[in-house]
């Protein structure tokens, strides 16, 4: 199989919302008026950010999710995507599994491939996803103000500690694992709660490095400190079980691939975040609050501050 025949085969969709999609030298895109195109990219590398025999349907979903979390943390809706393959060999059980993955994510939230690249080599898997946002509505890291409440989505940990059983750093039940696998291979992107907080959050950053790592990112952005609370913090039975260990701990502040959303409201908008969830059936959890400084101190049940060894996930360290 030639490599345009691959992208045909499996990668050529409809794309009615672009004046041309796949097939050509570029795709044409038409930006609804009155709106700013927001764009991202991540890359997914075997070995770093996936196990080599992966799941090829839920890496295909995970390939799509990370890179709508971005968009979901812009407060942009999604619209299209490029999708640029390096593949070891031409396996087309392989690809039409994770083709089906990532267009089954795809057609939920309406974003349509309109190009990409394929190439022979070691498995890696990079997205560019493109959105639209009203014209000065956009979610950004930097507007986090001083008196702003500090808000996360769903839960915390399941993922990490998924993994670090993966990884053989902690040993869970058969049950346990279970619960916690789906956060890790399936994540669940956030983009009706992205959309509801335009005009609400005063920033916001989804959740891929871990907690501290990336609320850290909002306040360097916005040149504040935060003070959470540990006891706050939103995490499932399994990972309750674990908190009282260095892992589980970890897992909850620290560990990543949570890509639920870290926000920052006004105090006195806090039972409109609380409807927003409840319109979205989604928790919303109020973990800390923004206050003046450089530093996010974390406080356990008695107001002392918790020592935490890694911030989060960094590829070069």
């Amino acid at each position: 199989m030639s490599e345009f025949d691959l992208i045909q085969r499996h990668f050529t969709r409809a794309t009615p919302s672009a004046a041309l999609g796949v097939g050509d030298d570029a795709a044409l895109l038409r930006v609804n008026i009155g709106m700013e195109l927001a764009v991202s990219t991540d890359m997914l590398v075997s070995g770093t950010h996936f196990f080599a025999d992966a799941d090829p349907f839920l890496l295909g979903h995970k390939t799509l999710a990370v890179n709508l979390s971005d968009m979901a943390a812009m407060g942009a809706q999604p619209r299209w995507a490029l999708l640029s393959l390096s593949l070891p060999e031409v396996n087309e059980t392989w690809l039409q599994q994770f083709s089906d993955g990532f267009f089954a994510l795809a057609q939920r939230y309406g974003v349509e491939l309109v190009g990409g690249d394929t190439t022979r080599g070691s498995l890696n898997l990079c997205v560019t996803i493109m959105g639209e946002a009203p014209q000065g509505a956009a979610l950004q890291r930097s507007g986090a103000q001083v008196g702003d409440d500090v808000w996360v989505s769903g839960r915390l940990g399941d993922a990490a500690l998924a993994l670090a059983h993966l990884q053989g750093h902690i040993r869970l039940s058969a049950p346990e694992y279970a619960a916690c696998a789906p956060a890790l291979h399936q994540p669940q992107p956030r983009i009706a709660l992205g959309l509801a907080l335009r005009g609400v959050a005063h920033s916001a950053i989804d959740i891929s490095d871990g907690l501290l790592a990336d609320l850290g990112h909002i306040l360097e952005c916005s040149q504040v400190g935060a003070q959470l609370d540990f006891a706050a913090l939103p995490v499932s039975a399994t990972v309750s079980r674990y908190l009282g260990q260095p892992p589980g701990k970890q897992c909850a502040l620290s560990g990543g691939d949570d890509y639920e959303l870290c926000f920052t409201v006004p105090s006195a908008r806090h039972a409109e975040v609380l409807r927003i969830g409840a319109q979205l059936d989604l928790p919303l959890t109020r973990i800390g609050k923004i206050v003046a400084g450089r530093i996010c101190i974390v406080h356990d049940a008695s107001g002392n501050p918790i020592n935490v060894e890694t911030g989060g996930y960094d590829h070069f360290r």
